[in-house]
């Protein structure tokens, strides 16, 4: 079980992958499970009062969807629920990864702005740093230079060249 002393809690929009998540967790810690995990089904549009304040450390890996939307193209209500969850000084870090060829749908549905370099420094990084981020670290690079990135969908990601991972580190403030 990794890092007993801290307790987690994921969120996430979609019911159906908390489901099974949560089966896991109940097992015996040598088979997998996890008695300092809580699964919470909530969209970052909405996420319960009850949360404001309570996180040392907020991570963004991989999100999808209008998560995905909220987090790249900088929205202001997901952004700010994103700080509500935050305790002064907590550590952010949003990872995403996007193909532009493979997810063109996807892009074209939520009408995401192309991730250059030039997006992330003149609109991105204001945007966070607006609703109480300060983002110390930056940048847009292959799956395969993230190597420290531990998940089973990035293990997936850095068999696929095409795929570019915009990564974001701050505090909040």
């Amino acid at each position: 079980m990794r890092a007993p002393e801290k307790f987690f809690i994921g969120i996430d929009a979609n019911a159906r992958s908390l489901a099974r998540l949560s089966e896991k967790i109940y097992r015996r810690p040598a088979k997998g499970g996890a008695p300092n995990v809580l699964f919470l089904q909530a969209a970052a549009q909405q996420f319960p009062e009850e949360l404001r304040g309570i996180a040392s450390e907020v991570v963004v890996q991989f999100p999808w969807g209008s998560l995905l939307r909220g987090v790249a193209a900088g929205d202001e209500l997901v952004l700010e629920n994103l700080r509500k969850l935050c305790r002064t000084g907590a550590r952010l870090e949003v990872i995403i990864g996007i193909d532009t060829e493979r997810d063109r749908s996807q892009i074209a549905r939520l009408e995401l702005p192309e991730l250059s370099d030039e997006y992330l420094k003149r609109e991105l990084v204001p945007a966070y740093e607006s609703r109480g981020f300060e983002i110390e670290e930056y940048s847009r690079s292959s799956a395969s230079s993230r190597p420290e990135i531990d998940s089973s969908w990035a293990r997936k990601l850095r068999q696929r060249s095409t795929r570019v991972l915009i990564f974001m580190r701050g505090r909040a403030i």
